[in-house]
C-alpha cells in the first residue's frame, strides 16, 4: 500500500516526559531522530513543537509530510488518572453487578479481606433492562425497548457522558445490543455509546464488560484529543494521512481509534516491541528482551523463538482489556521515578516527576530527588551535554536534593546514597525481567538484552550482570527507538467470534461447517474494513488464529493458523499445534484428550509501503570518537572514564568498559567487564568478556 506522493514520513511516540520523533525521507532513504519534552496539559501542543522543529533542523516543508504515525498515551494515562467522563452501564437485569463480582481469584490467597475492586462505574450507575439471549444465541426474552428509551433520556438528563452496553450472551447472538444501540443513539444523541458486539464479541462476561465499560469512558478522552491534534495540524500546515498506533502493533485511521479507543491502551510501548522484532531479525537472534526506559516507566517486550509475544487479553490498573495486544510489562521504573526514604529503607518509584516539573536537575520546580538526579550527581550523564547541549542540567539542585532527603536520613554520604537510588532501580527493573521471562518458562541467561528509550543505556550492564545475560545490543537511535519501530506499522483490525466447539474426538462435521460460517463471517468482515481503509487487494493479508484449551480447562493458548481452507486435515494440524505448544508452555500434553476451539480470530492486515532506511556509515578515519575522560562513579568508588561519542565509532571500533558512550539524546554505560564493538549498522554490540569484583 503507497501511502502518499509526499516524501516524509514521521512517527511519534508521546511519552510522559519527552515526546519522539523519527523523520523518514523517501527521497534518500535517510532518517533523522528528534526529542522534545512533552506538554501533558496538552500533548498535541508537543506535537505540534516538535514538528515544526524537526522540519527546521532537516530543512523540509511541512506540507512534504505525507504520513504520520502517532503513538500516544493519551488513553493509558486517562484510566490510571481516573480523568474520565460521568459513565454508565446498562446490561440485562439481574447482572448489573458484574463489573464488581468480577473474577473469584485472589492474589493474597489466605487474607480475611478481599482485595479493592477497582471500579470504572459505581453501582448506582449500572442499569438492567428486561431482555434475554441464550448461549446458544435464541432469545428467551425480548427486550423492553420502552424502558430502553426512557432510561436514555434520563441519563442523558443527569449528565452522563458515556454508556457502556453489554448484554449477557451478546457475542452468541447481538441483535439486542443491535437494537438498543439504534435506541441509545437516537434518544441520547449527546452521549458516547459502546456496544460489547462492537468491541470485545467474546465469552466471559466479566472481561467482556470490563473491556466495553474501558472503551465507553475513553470514547469522550480520545475523541476530544484528536480533535486537538487535527486541529493543531491544521493550524501549521500539516495536511498528512493520519494513524494512531494501537495495542496490537498496528495503526488505524482516527475513525477507528475514536470509535475503538481501548485499543490504544499500550499505543506507546507497542512501537518499541515492534522494534524489538525488528532487531531480532537484522541480528538474526531468536530470544531478545527489550527494556525502554524512559522518563516516567520502563516497559519490557520479549522476543521468544523469533517472535514477539501477542496476548488475546491485558490489564491495565487492575482492569482486565480483552482485546489482542503485543505483551508488555510496565512499570514505574523511569528518569523520572521519585526517591524517597521510608522508615529505615529507600523507595524508588512509582510515582514519577514526569516531565513537569520533572527531576530537580531540570530546573522547573522539582524538589524531590529522581534517577536522573542519581545519575547526573555520580557524573553518569553530563549536565551540560544533556539533549545534545540544548538542556543545561542542574547539577548542584540534584546534589543538594539527594544530600537532604536521601543521603543524611539514611546517615550515608552523597555518592553511596545516589548509588543506592539507581541500585533499587535496578533491582525492580531486573525482578520485571525475570518475571517476565520465568512466566514463559525461560532461562534469562538465554535471552539477549537490548536497552532503549531515553534511560536505557544507562543501566544496561548493571541489568546484564544482575540476570546473567552475556550480550546487549545497544540500538542505534535508542532513544527514539518506539518512534522507530512506529516508522515500519501496518494498518490492522483484529476481529473474533466466540463459540464452543469440539476440534477433535467426534463432533468434527458439525465443528468444521460452523468454523467455515465464521470465517467466512470474520473475512468479509476484515474485507469490507481493509476496503473502508483504501488498501488494494494485492496489499490485503488475513491471519486466523484460534483460543485453544483442554475440556474443562478456564485458560485457552492462542494458537495461529495462518490463511487456510477449513477442512478435516487443517483442523487436525489445528489440534497438533495446540498440543505441542500446551507441551511447550506447560511441560504436559494429552493427546487423549478434547481439544475445545473457544474463539476464532482473524487479524486483517493492510500492509503499508516500508521505509528502506539508508544507514549512514562512518568514517574509519576519524579520530574524534574518544572526547577525553572524566571523573564518574562506578563501582564504588570514583575513576576517570573514558568519554566516547557514538555518532564517530567507526565500524568495527571496540571500547572497553568501564566507559561511557554519549550521543544527542542518551547516554551508554559500558560496565567493567564488558567489551563493545561497532556494527555496520549502527548498532553497539557489548558482550561479557569476564565477571568482575
Amino acid at each position: 500500500m503507497s501511502s502518499s506522493p509526499r516524501p516524509i514520513r514521521i512517527a511519534v511516540d508521546i511519552g510522559g516526559t519527552f515526546t519522539d520523533i523519527e523523520v523518514y525521507d523517501s527521497r534518500s532513504g535517510g532518517s533523522f531522530a528528534h526529542k522534545t519534552p512533552s506538554t501533558p496539559d496538552d500533548p498535541s501542543r508537543g506535537l505540534g513543537i516538535g514538528l515544526q522543529e524537526v522540519a527546521a533542523l532537516c530543512g523540509f516543508d511541512l506540507t512534504d509530510i505525507g504520513l504520520l504515525l502517532h503513538g500516544t498515551t493519551i488513553a493509558t494515562n486517562a484510566v490510571l488518572e481516573r480523568k474520565l467522563p460521568k459513565g454508565a452501564m446498562i446490561t440485562t437485569a439481574g447482572f448489573e453487578d458484574v463489573l464488581e463480582i468480577g473474577r473469584h481469584m485472589r492474589q493474597e490467597l489466605y487474607s480475611l479481606k478481599a482485595e479493592p475492586r477497582s471500579l470504572l462505574i459505581p453501582r448506582q450507575h449500572r442499569f438492567g433492562v428486561a431482555e434475554r439471549v441464550r448461549y446458544d444465541g435464541s432469545i428467551e426474552t425480548p427486550i423492553d425497548k420502552k424502558a430502553l428509551e426512557d432510561l436514555a433520556k434520563k441519563l442523558e438528563q443527569e449528565g452522563i457522558e458515556a454508556i457502556a452496553l453489554a448484554f449477557l450472551n451478546s457475542y452468541a447472538n447481538p441483535s439486542h445490543e443491535q437494537e438498543a444501540l439504534e435506541i441509545l443513539t437516537q434518544s441520547a444523541p449527546t452521549v458516547a455509546v459502546s456496544a460489547s458486539h462492537e468491541v470485545s464479541p467474546e465469552i466471559r462476561e466479566f472481561e467482556r464488560f470490563s473491556t466495553t465499560a474501558l472503551n465507553a469512558l475513553l470514547k469522550p478522552v480520545v475523541s476530544k484529543y484528536l480533535e486537538q491534534v487535527e486541529g493543531r495540524l491544521e493550524a501549521i500546515g500539516v495536511s498528512a494521512s493520519l494513524y494512531l498506533v494501537q495495542s496490537n502493533g498496528g495503526v488505524a485511521r482516527p475513525a477507528e481509534a475514536a470509535r475503538l479507543p481501548a485499543k490504544l491502551l499500550l499505543s506507546g510501548p507497542a512501537g518499541g516491541a515492534m522494534a524489538m522484532a525488528s532487531l531480532a531479525g537484522r541480528h538474526g537472534i531468536s530470544n531478545l528482551v527489550g527494556i525502554d526506559m524512559g522518563g516516567t516507566s520502563a516497559d519490557i517486550a520479549v522476543v521468544a523463538e523469533g517472535a514477539i509475544g501477542q496476548t488475546p487479553e491485558g490489564n491495565i490498573d487492575g482492569l482486565p482489556v480483552r482485546l489482542p495486544m503485543i505483551e508488555i510489562r510496565t512499570i514505574g521504573a523511569g528518569g523520572g521515578s521519585i526517591a524517597r526514604v521510608e522508615g529505615d529503607g529507600l523507595r524508588v518509584g512509582p510515582e514519577s516527576a514526569g516531565a513537569n516539573p520533572g527531576p530537580v536537575c531540570y530546573s522547573r520546580g522539582g524538589i524531590q530527588p529522581a534517577v536522573t538526579d542519581a545519575n547526573v550527581a555520580l557524573a553518569r550523564i553530563d549536565a551540560p551535554s544533556f539533549l545534545g547541549g540544548t538542556m543545561r542540567l542542574d547539577d548542584s539542585g540534584a546534589l543538594k536534593a539527594i544530600s537532604d532527603q536521601v543521603a543524611q536520613p539514611l546517615n550515608l554520604s552523597l555518592e553511596p546514597a545516589a548509588a543506592g537510588i539507581l541500585e533499587v532501580a535496578d533491582a525492580r527493573m531486573a525482578d520485571a525481567i525475570r518475571l517476565s521471562l520465568f512466566e514463559k518458562g525461560a532461562d534469562p541467561s538465554d535471552f539477549v538484552l537490548a536497552p532503549f528509550g531515553g534511560a536505557g543505556g544507562l543501566h544496561a550492564s548493571a541489568l546484564a550482570d544482575a540476570l546473567n545475560i552475556n550480550r546487549i545490543i545497544f540500538p542505534s537511535n535508542a532513544s527514539t527507538l518506539s518512534a522507530r519501530g512506529i516508522l515500519g506499522a501496518d494498518l490492522r483490525h483484529d476481529l473474533a467470534r466466540s463459540r464452543r466447539l469440539k476440534a477433535n474426538h467426534g463432533g468434527q462435521d458439525e465443528t468444521i461447517s460452523a468454523l467455515t460460517e465464521m470465517a467466512l463471517h470474520l473475512r468479509s468482515e476484515a474485507e469490507a474494513a481493509l476496503i473502508r481503509d483504501g488498501v488494494p487487494e494485492k496489499d490485503r493479508v488475513y491471519e486466523f488464529s484460534a483460543d485453544m484449551r483442554y475440556l474443562g480447562q478456564a485458560y485457552e493458548l492462542v494458537i495461529k493458523w495462518g490463511d487456510v481452507s477449513i477442512t478435516p486435515e487443517t483442523v487436525s494440524d489445528l489440534v497438533q499445534r495446540f498440543h505441542s505448544e500446551h507441551l511447550r508452555r506447560f511441560a504436559h500434553a494429552d493427546e487423549r484428550d478434547t481439544v475445545e476451539i473457544a474463539t476464532l480470530r482473524l487479524a486483517a492486515i493492510g500492509k503499508m509501503e516500508a521505509p528502506l532506511i539508508t544507514n549512514i556509515v562512518v568514517d574509519a578515519t576519524s579520530q574524534l570518537a574518544k572526547r577525553g575522560s572524566r571523573r564518574i562513579w562506578f563501582e564504588g568508588a570514583w575513576v576517570n572514564a573514558p568519554i566516547y561519542s557514538r555518532e564517530h565509532l567507526s565500524e568495527g571500533a571496540r571500547v572497553s568498559g568501564p566507559c561511557v558512550v554519549e550521543e544527542a539524546f542518551t547516554t551508554l554505560i559500558i560496565g567493567s567487564g564488558w567489551e563493545a564493538e561497532m556494527l555496520s549498522g549502527g548498532d553497539l554490540v557489548a558482550e561479557k568478556r569476564y565477571a568482575h569484583g
